[in-house]
């Protein structure tokens, strides 16, 4: 396993693109899935690990995917899927993959697909994914570890959410693109990457309406077609750069993003005392020389995102007074403060909450990756630690982030990978 050793103190500067988003790449590659007359092109598709996941699931189920990392281009001809079973071996390594329930069930009318795996960061049903189905007219069972769904065909229907989920949303979507009659999904997920999904899906053919709102209209078609698609910009990507410069004091310009994804990290980064300015398709911040304390609870978007949570409490173990971090997505995701006490930070965790009390400094210790997000922040909390640090288990970070080692050292950052 690599680590990554990091000498903190260093100031970022310069500029830097951030990657296609994994969070839109992967349900859109499932997606691919729903094509079955021909190539599909995907450009800005991310050299990750959970790419190369996804990609062995759809060859699995009898799909051809040729990618080019260098050029981060995929061509996907689902045209011979004839496979039903996706198998626990392939689908313990991601959560994302349980998304192919909805292609196997609108284009092979049945499927077996294994409970998936994933970050550990709490429970992570998928108990809207199933129930959502049945309301799609599938009749649907667990056995052995396995979810089993049969419908022919899938019917339209009204489909209700408790709460928003992002991957439900998606796999509804995919049913519905070919069911019979009109779907509607209320308290839907309103993430940009479910947009992108969606306009990959209405470019193909789809009839989809209401994408990036509460309440998505999805009127079935006989078939999509080939269609290219470029994935877009890496929000949560993006917000991991902004926040190393924050807590450096840095200047730097993030590219490749659209500003609108990020308005309520911009706001919090703003409110701890960063210059932020939005362009077209890029995001310039200026860090201070003191950060201020800050309160967040994490919210379904457009509310701020639990996956950048760690980040910001990162931040918040350094800035002068005491911050609240409420977590409201998953139980779990403050796990990763007692990898942020080796360094010295001052936090205590009630229920759901973190109060941080910042430090004067935090200093380098060797800490642990529990999970993606989580090692993503203790690389930004590693940057201002005062001596060397060493973070453990990046394979975590390299699921969403493409040699993110070398995008920080390319803004100054003293960061190296090693073998542990």
């Amino acid at each position: 396993m690599d680590k990554f050793v990091i000498n903190g103190g260093k100031k970022l500067s310069g500029t830097v693109r951030t990657d296609g988003s994994k969070n839109a790449a992967l349900p859109i590659v499932v997606a691919t899935m729903l094509i079955d007359n021909g190539e599909t092109i995907l450009e800005n598709i991310p050299p990750l690990r959970d790419i190369d996941t996804v990609s062995q699931v759809l060859e699995h189920l009898g799909a051809k995917v040729d990618y080019d990392a260098k050029a981060m281009r995929m061509v996907v001809d689902a045209s011979n899927i004839t496979k039903d079973t996706a198998p626990y071996d392939l689908m313990r390594k991601m959560r994302a993959s349980f998304l192919v329930l909805g292609p196997l069930l609108a284009r092979l009318g049945q499927a077996r697909v294994s409970l998936p795996g994933g970050c550990n960061i709490g429970a992570r049903p998928v108990d809207y994914h199933i129930a959502g189905f049945a309301d799609l007219g599938a009749t649907i069972s667990v056995d052995s570890g396995y979810v089993i769904a049969k419908a022919k065909p899938l019917k339209g229907a009204v489909i209700y959410f408790d709460r928003p989920s992002h991957t439900g949303t998606e796999n509804l979507i995919f049913g519905a693109v070919l069911a019979e009659g009109t779907t509607q999904i209320v308290n839907a997920a309103c993430d940009p990457e479910v947009v992108d999904v969606a306009n990959f899906l209405n470019a193909a053919g789809a009839k989809i309406l209401g994408a990036g709102t509460s309440t998505i209209l999805i009127e079935g078609v006989k078939r999509l077609n080939p269609v290219s698609h470029k994935v877009s910009g890496d929000r949560l990507v993006a917000g991991t750069y902004l926040s190393a410069a924050a807590i450096t004091g840095g200047s730097i310009t993030v590219e490749g993003i659209d500003p609108a994804h990020l308005t309520m990290v911009s706001r919090k980064l703003y409110e701890m005392g960063s210059e932020i300015t939005e362009h077209n398709d890029s995001i310039q911040i200026k860090g201070s020389k003191k950060l201020k304390p800050v309160k967040i609870v994490t919210y379904p978007y457009p509310g701020f995102p639990t996956d950048l949570q760690p980040c910001l409490m990162s931040l918040a173990t350094v800035a002068s007074g005491t911050s609240h971090i409420r977590e409201t997505i998953y139980e779990d995701r403050l796990r990763h403060t007692m990898e942020l006490k080796r360094l010295g930070a001052d936090i205590t965790v009630t229920s759901d909450e973190a109060t941080i009390n910042g430090v004067n400094k935090l200093k380098g210790a060797s800490v642990m990756a529990s999970d993606i997000r989580a090692g993503a922040g203790l690389a930004v909390a590693c940057l201002a630690a005062e001596g060397t640090s060493e973070l453990l288990r990046v394979y975590h970070i390299d699921r969403a982030y493409f040699r993110l080692e070398e995008k920080l050292l390319s803004l100054g950052a003293d960061i190296k990978r090693e073998k542990e």
